[in-house]
């Protein structure tokens, strides 16, 4: 799942002519915060190591270290001038600081988890770098665990594409991940908001008693 600024076409062309550079620089461009499909370029890539085009190992590296790389971009754009602009891009969208200041609150409690699972659903593996830094989170930390989620993330793509990639098409292959993609998302949104409507429900009940 990923903001579809490219058609499936496009990307295949993209990784055709680039290769490795292609898988390296789209998945860093995601991660760093730029809404482009860098998990189906990386699906891509593994398909084209699966045909014989490319070499699995140096697509496997492409994804981790773009991915790494990245995100540590993403990091320090968020430490450095993050919140300012995110209250900027807010007020386009009509999202009040408020809300904006609870979803920093939210991200701090689980960062970690956030950067590390996040990999797997799209609109964290964009905002999850730049989030990590807004928060502070310290940069050790944030390393070690944006290296364990880009390595385990970037070991399922490739090889899943590697390997189902003899057997079914691209295009369906990528339509499973993203629809996998849609339910890690709903589960994520779930996780937050159920436990606050609990939450919410048990102190209308204690102050009804």
């Amino acid at each position: 799942m990923s903001f579809e600024l490219l058609s499936l076409e496009t990307v295949q062309d993209i990784a055709k002519d680039y290769g490795y550079w292609a898988v390296f620089f789209g998945i860093a461009l995601e991660n760093a915060g730029v809404p482009i499909p860098g998990e189906t370029i990386t699906l891509v890539g593994g398909f084209g190591a699966g045909s014989g085009e490319l070499n699995y190992w140096v697509v496997l590296c492409s994804a981790i270290a773009g991915a790494v790389l990245g995100d540590n971009c993403g990091y320090w754009i968020g430490k450095i001038g993050g919140w300012p602009l995110l209250l900027r891009i807010g007020g386009l969208v009509r999202i009040t600081e408020a809300q904006l200041t609870e979803a920093k609150t939210e991200f701090r409690k689980n960062a970690a988890k956030a950067v590390f699972f996040g990999r797997f659903v799209a609109i964290l593996r964009i905002f999850a770098g730049p989030m990590a830094g807004i928060v502070q989170m310290p940069y050790p930390k944030f390393l070690l665990f944006n290296f364990a989620g880009a390595s385990i993330w970037a070991s399922v793509m490739v090889s899943l594409s590697y390997f189902c990639g003899r057997l079914i098409p691209l295009e369906l292959l990528i339509s499973s991940v993203s629809k996998f993609a849609i339910v890690a998302l709903i589960l994520v949104i779930g996780s937050i908001v159920v436990p606050k409507w609990f939450e919410s429900r048990r102190q209308k009940l204690g102050m009804g008693d």
